[in-house]
């Protein structure tokens, strides 16, 4: 074989091999007891877990608790199976987090307590449905 072709060969062998390697590194998306489970085992990656804030009866947030210095918080957050885990995120609360419709946060479990490293939010949209009319002129 020519020198080029093994070149080429090497480097295209390069690419698969490295887009194979960091399709493993992306998180995962779990549930808290999953993520618990795997903690437990002996896993110190991240993952992602989605839920919604945990509200009283009459829809208000409850069980946010931010540190006296306000420069970490925890809450409590629902999963998508309706298991209610503390949160704890060491770093301000972030702008409208309290009107989260969905929140993701990434992390992993460290002594029973979800340590979020990232929290990602789906604020609800301003744009409402009712008020759109299909039929107005322009």
């Amino acid at each position: 074989m020519k020198k080029q072709y093994i070149f080429i060969l090497v480097i295209v062998a390069a690419v698969v091999a490295f887009i194979f390697a960091t399709s493993f590194d992306a998180g995962s998306y779990v549930t808290f007891n999953e993520a618990k489970e795997l903690a437990d085992n002996g896993s110190d990656k991240q993952y992602h877990v989605v839920g919604e804030l945990k509200k009283d009866a009459s829809g208000e947030v409850i069980g946010i608790h931010p540190s006296p210095d306000k420069l970490s918080f925890s809450f409590t957050l629902v999963d998508d199976n309706k298991e209610e885990k503390q949160v704890f995120y060491n770093e301000p609360m972030p702008q409208d987090f309290m009107k989260s419709e969905k929140v993701v946060v990434v992390g992993s479990f460290r002594q029973n307590v979800f340590v979020a490293d990232q929290i990602l939010m789906k604020c609800p949209s301003k744009y409402q449905e009712e008020n759109l009319n299909p039929n107005a002129q322009l």
